[in-house]
């Protein structure tokens, strides 16, 4: 089973990239191939251009676009590593969401709207916050992301949303073994899921 790790965050020490390096480390445990996407490393260009729209004229995905959806063509899960920047995901990944899952990959034309191209396979995402998991909870910010994010990509593409861990209060200082303790959760997910 392939594992396509989408990861958001600039810093190569940061708490998010720990998270998908112990996510990537437990699923090829499990005899499973991980595929890390570091959006940042590599550096993708988030911004949709006027020729991969969908419209009358027809649409044509940058080389960029088709070179990414040939890595992840295969994929059987979508792992979403990132951090709440103002209480959502950051720009880069809404933009690889837009030209990498956009028409022709992840979902077609169908009915009376959209039909999902990845149904049968898998999402999961880890999230992370300076704010403690309290509080995003409480300001409305954790029902908002799991509708707007979540939600609205498992409805696009057909993608299956198996859980969504969100580590909050990681901050510069945050003590290791707190850091360690998210990690086995990260482990242990992978484990019960995959």
């Amino acid at each position: 089973m392939k594992h396509a790790v989408i990861l958001a965050h600039p810093n190569p020490k940061s708490f998010n990239h720990g998270v998908a390096e112990a996510y990537c480390a437990a699923v090829k445990a499990r005899g499973h191939e991980p595929l890390l996407r570091d959006l940042y490393a590599t550096g993708f260009d988030p911004r949709l251009k006027a020729a991969e729209i969908p419209g009358r004229h027809g649409f044509k995905p940058e080389a960029d676009v088709v070179a990414e959806r040939a890595l992840l063509k295969d994929a059987s899960v979508f792992a979403f590593v990132y951090p709440f920047w103002i209480n959502a995901p950051p720009a880069i990944l809404k933009g690889y969401i837009e030209r990498v899952f956009g028409m022709g990959f992840a979902y077609g034309p169908g009915g009376d709207g959209n039909a999902g191209l990845l149904t049968g396979r898998h999402m999961i995402s880890f999230t992370s916050s300076g704010a403690p998991t309290q509080w995003v909870h409480q300001s409305g910010a954790w029902d908002a992301e799991v509708k707007i994010f979540d939600g609205h990509v498992s409805a696009l593409t057909g993608l299956h949303v198996v859980d969504h861990l969100h580590f909050g209060g990681v901050v510069p200082g945050i003590r290791a073994d707190v850091v360690e303790r998210h990690f086995s959760e990260v482990r242990a997910a992978a484990a019960k899921y995959f």
